[in-house]
């Protein structure tokens, strides 16, 4: 049986082991019917035309994990940024792990979203902000109609939260094959602060796809701050889709770092509903051996007087793949918008690959928008240069590489946070560099 058979088939078993509102059940089931419309997407569609999931999706995966298996601090504590205090909310094969996490009410909301969706004290919430701001596209469909855990954050207005809040999905290799869907929800109301860490980490060798939505929304003048650390096994496969609402004078920025897995696709969508919102999307890339990392980007000027800026590095070696689309779109009555796109690329190797296509759909006659893109390798002068003065060549490409991400790097507000990438740059390069840029 293919997988969207098997997927289709067990639906109503699902919903008979669960305990919803009526509001969240036919939510679902209108998920499905679209999914059972649109399917797993295909090359077929200009957004999918250079990823493909047809080798990952042959996998007999199991859709409902329910061995109950417990994993040891000590085995994963190098996963976490551990040496700052955290919030934490931990998952293993998609089930909670009260033993590896620390969720709090105690002023704000961080807990899971079993709870939001079947507790009447956050029907309020869910019924304003569940599944409204998700795009109706298959993987986001399919996730929505078996969502079940994740993780819930509601942060009250004037609160700043006292430290960030970290998001780890584990999977243990309990099953042959895995497919895990968790959903999260997080709102930021008017003027309150937050910091997340997000990471998807396999602890086995076998097959695990991860199909994940996140939904984001920012009141105004909220600040909220997303870094997605994806360092994970080769049999792992991830796709990442996140959907964030702003409103007047919010700040969103989300940092991603790819460094591992099988196929990783992140779909990050910023929706701005307001004036004087800033829009920030940065991400790292360095893969190797045939490793596929496709970043899909869209911000949507809706509103005058807001700006988004996008900076995305990639290096690729072996034969590794890239892929970077994106999108701004900028209304008609999004007049003064400042909207600025960058995408750089090292091919280490003459097999690597990277597809880049910066998109602009301008429909505003007063605006300042920007897109570029670089395709090429090191410089050979600055290595030769770098080599003059006693530096080996392995380190110095590794200088020049780390120079080449600095941009991205230098804008994360917890050092931990980017000491933790330095050093995962650093092994990924192969060499030993004392010093954080």
């Amino acid at each position: 049986m293919e997988l969207k058979e098997k997927i289709l088939a067990s639906y109503v078993a699902f919903e008979n082991g669960i305990d919803i509102n009526t509001d969240v059940h036919e939510i679902r089931t209108e998920a499905l019917e679209n999914f059972e419309k649109l399917g797993f997407p295909s090359k077929k569609l200009e957004a999918w035309k250079y990823t493909s999931l047809n080798a990952v999706l042959k996998n007999d995966f199991s859709i409902f994990p329910d061995k109950e298996v417990t994993v040891d601090l000590a085995d994963v504590k190098k996963y976490f940024i551990h040496d700052i205090d955290s919030y934490k909310v931990v998952f293993i094969d998609g089930k909670y792990s009260s033993f590896l996490s620390e969720t709090t009410h105690d002023g704000i909301d961080v807990c899971l979203m079993s709870a939001a969706l079947t507790k009447s004290k956050y029907k309020i919430i869910v019924e304003n902000y569940f599944n409204k701001v998700a795009k109706q596209d298959n993987l986001t469909s399919l996730n929505t109609a078996f969502a079940t855990e994740g993780v819930y954050i509601h942060i009250p207005r004037n609160t700043e939260v006292e430290k960030p809040i970290q998001i780890i999905n584990f999977t243990t290799g309990s099953e042959a094959a895995t497919m895990l869907q968790p959903r999260n929800l997080i709102v930021v109301e008017q003027n309150a602060h937050v910091q997340i860490i997000e990471r998807h980490q396999s602890l086995t060798s076998n097959p695990v796809l991860t199909n994940a939505v996140t939904e984001v929304f920012a009141a105004k003048d909220a600040t909220v701050d997303i870094y997605k650390i994806q360092n994970d096994v080769e049999n792992a496969s991830l796709v990442d889709n996140c959907f964030i609402e702003q409103k007047s004078n919010s700040i969103v920025s989300v940092h991603t770092f790819s460094f591992g897995g099988n196929i990783t696709r992140n779909n990050l969508n910023f929706y701005q509903r307001g004036e004087h919102i800033d829009s920030i999307l940065k991400g790292i890339t360095i893969i190797e051996g045939k490793q596929h990392i496709d970043h899909h980007t869209l911000v949507h000027h809706i509103e005058p007087n807001c700006e988004s800026h996008q900076d995305y590095k990639g290096i690729y070696d072996e034969r590794s793949t890239g892929v970077f689309n994106g999108k701004v779109i900028v209304n008609k009555e999004a007049q003064k918008t400042n909207a600025y796109q960058k995408n750089n690329n090292v091919l280490v190797s003459d097999k690597a690959t990277i597809n880049s296509k910066p998109q602009l759909e301008i429909f505003a006659d007063d605006v300042k928008c920007s897109h570029g893109c670089t395709i090429g390798q090191l410089d050979d002068d600055a290595l030769f240069y770098m080599q003059q003065r006693g530096i080996p060549e392995k380190e110095g490409k590794a200088l020049l590489m780390y120079a080449f991400a600095n941009t991205v790097l230098e804008s994360v507000k917890i050092p931990e946070v980017k000491s933790r990438i330095t050093k995962i740059i650093a092994n990924k390069l192969g060499v030993d560099i004392g010093f954080d840029l």
